[in-house]
């Protein structure tokens, strides 16, 4: 029990750390972002562009710490335990935006800070994240990650046709499925990695699949931040991200979650809650508005 309890301890204070600087780094990302060429929208040429700015790049060195924190954390605790945790990044986000906009908390971000961490807490207590024997079956592998990386390239493809109100927060949702996705496939990498070295582990397709989906989510990630204010790509990503994860962790990384009728109805409720505090205090008049999208980005349709 000892040895569990530490381990769950460890856990969380990976997760929240990586979190911590996920959140800084989207903000800092955004801020250099919004400042790109509107030509390199959707393009590899958008990255090497914010490669010259010094916001970015301190934003960009947050990111792969936090995402380095988060692998370790999937590498010790379930991904249905971990996923929810690297959700809170919005608190730290609002908490940096804060600070350089100057704005309160208010009733608004009170509300929806008390929401997401409660609807966390309620999530991870009620269903009792837990490991267990992963699937061994390769179609219901490729069933889950094509469905997740097939809904994602839907709504790239209908946010590249659809009007600047809703091409932003397509982008960011589809980044956040890409990214649940890549969270998993990094568990499995880890896993491979324990048991064979890095043999076994380059052997397999999960380090390369991890290296695409992490590359294709970034240029979907800093075009939603180019286009759009931080308020309207940041919550969609946040809510996306943990939910792809968990059914991932579900569906075949062998994660076991409490089913009784009482655990799934606190499950549910956890998570209802936890997107609503996210939608609340990404629209929190303290999130950087960025430039006024309308006059910045013509329709899609003509890029």
């Amino acid at each position: 029990m000892i040895e569990v309890r530490s381990v769950s301890v460890l856990v969380l204070l990976l997760a929240v750390s990586a979190a911590c600087c996920l959140g800084f780094g989207f903000v800092l990302q955004q801020n250099a972002a919004q400042k790109a060429p509107l030509g390199d929208f959707l393009s590899p040429r958008l990255l090497l562009d914010l490669m010259r700015v010094p916001r970015w790049l301190g934003g960009m060195g947050l990111m792969v710490v936090g995402m380095a924190l988060g692998a370790t954390a999937l590498g010790q605790g379930q991904v249905s335990l971990v996923e929810p945790l690297l959700a809170t990044n919005l608190l730290f986000a609002l908490a940096l935006s804060r600070r350089q906009t100057g704005q309160p908390l208010g009733r608004q971000g009170w509300s929806g800070l008390l929401l997401l961490g409660g609807g966390v807490s309620a999530f991870i207590v009620a269903g009792e994240p837990r490991g267990g024997t992963a699937v061994s079956d390769p179609l219901r592998h490729w069933l889950i990650i094509g469905g997740m990386v097939g809904l994602a390239l839907l709504l790239t493809a209908y946010a590249k046709r659809s009007r600047l109100s809703s091409g932003p927060v397509l982008l960011a949702l589809a980044a956040g499925l890409l990214y649940g996705v890549q969270d998993a496939l990094t568990r499995v990498s880890g896993e491979r990695f324990s048991d064979g070295g890095l043999a076994l582990l380059l052997t397999g397709w999960q380090p390369y699949a991890v290296l695409v989906l992490g590359v294709t989510g970034l240029v979907l990630v800093q075009s939603a931040f180019e286009t759009a204010p931080l308020r309207m790509s940041l919550p969609p990503l946040t809510a996306a991200q943990p939910l792809a994860g968990i059914i991932c962790g579900v569906g075949f990384l062998g994660d076991r979650l409490r089913t009784d009728a009482g655990a799934l109805a606190w499950e549910a409720a956890g998570l209802a809650a936890a997107v609503v505090g996210i939608m609340l205090l990404g629209l929190h008049p303290a999130m950087p508005q960025g430039a006024a999208p309308r006059e910045r980005v013509p329709d899609l349709q003509t890029l």
